[in-house]
């Protein structure tokens, strides 16, 4: 795998990129606490067939933060400048949990560069309670307050996939950079809704896929999320949670696989 650093204007600072394989370009964004490596099951078999960029998102891995309170239209533009320096033309894009978001609201301010995208374990339009309830981690995590167990437990379960991947996920987490990991974690507490509204003009090929054990990115989120978009699917895979490309990446990756497959409406395949 190929890193490159690529040095973006300010206040975005640099943002490492690494690359893998040959073909029609896909873009992995990981979620909050994770880096690049998240995706390992994924570069390796998407790149058999692609030309893979896994990036490490604003305070992550060797990615410089964002400023302090950076909210998700700025992560976006984030992704935008990124693009528009690896000058890739029209992408596959791929989001997880925060990355989700990201993706997400890329897609709908920027259709002309998309060709497919797919939210991994994305949240949509959470209830009062739920919003309420990850503002104050939020709130917590930017005093400082940094609990590893907390999603940690509710990530995994007790499978053999779940403990190797847990493991492999509480070191990410424990190396992260706090501050870009509470920059991060703000714009994902109040980012939910920001999109949300406009998912109505995405037509490209959609997917949205959670386990059905993930209780914060529910398999109802993700089924409202494909309704409300032109050309959307949804999958649920059974007996898994938040860190389902870990924890079950053949199923993960067959279903990018068809997704990816899909014909276009618009972009390098129409």
């Amino acid at each position: 795998m190929t890193l490159t650093t690529l040095q973006l204007s300010k206040p975005l600072g640099k943002t490492a990129v690494h690359e893998e394989g040959k073909g029609e370009p896909v873009v992995l964004i990981h979620g909050v606490g994770m880096q690049s490596a998240a995706w390992g099951p994924q570069v390796e078999f998407l790149s058999q067939t692609h030309r893979v960029f896994a990036l490490d998102m604003p305070g992550h891995g060797g990615s410089d933060p964002l400023p302090a309170g950076a909210q998700l239209p700025q992560f976006v533009a984030w992704l935008h400048d990124v693009l528009s320096e690896l000058d890739l033309g029209w992408v596959n894009l791929i989001g997880h949990s925060m990355g989700a978001l990201v993706a997400g609201g890329f897609t709908v301010t920027h259709p002309d560069l998309v060709s497919r995208v797919a939210l991994l374990n994305g949240v949509f339009k959470r209830s009062e309670s739920a919003s309420a309830a990850v503002i104050a981690r939020a709130e917590e995590i930017g005093k400082g307050t940094f609990d590893l167990e907390t999603p940690l437990t509710r990530w995994f379960g007790d499978s053999e996939s779940d403990k190797a991947a847990c493991a492999q996920v509480s070191g990410w987490l424990s190396d992260v950079n706090i501050d870009g990991y509470a920059t991060a974690y703000n714009a994902f507490a109040r980012g939910d809704a920001t999109y949300a509204a406009r998912f109505s003009e995405i037509t490209c090929p959609f997917l949205a896929l959670t386990g059905d054990g993930d209780l914060n990115s529910s398999p109802d989120m993700s089924r409202a999320m494909a309704a409300e978009t032109a050309n959307g699917r949804a999958i649920v895979i059974e007996n898994h949670r938040h860190m389902v490309n870990l924890t079950a990446p053949d199923q993960v990756n067959a279903a990018l696989n068809d997704w990816l497959n899909s014909p276009t409406r618009g972009g390098p395949n129409d």
